[in-house]
């Protein structure tokens, strides 16, 4: 095998890559829980786009913090 392939390498960033995307649901669920509307329904059925691109930011965010943690 080569030396620039780690399996133990490639499995942990894996796990990671799930954590992270675990943590970043869990954080938009709790987020869509403390508003008052129902963000999904917002979004898609009334094509609220304000709301969409503030979500949007917040998931950016999300992922760039996780990122970081993970990095």
């Amino acid at each position: 095998m080569p030396d620039f392939f780690n399996l133990g390498m490639f499995v942990n960033s894996l796990l990671y890559s799930l954590l992270g995307i675990v943590v970043f649901w869990v954080a938009f669920f709790i987020l869509d829980k403390i508003t008052p509307q129902n963000l999904w329904r917002e979004i898609v059925e009334h094509k609220n786009q304000p709301l969409a691109t503030v979500i949007a930011a917040m998931c950016l965010g999300v992922a760039i913090i996780i990122a970081a943690a993970i990095h």
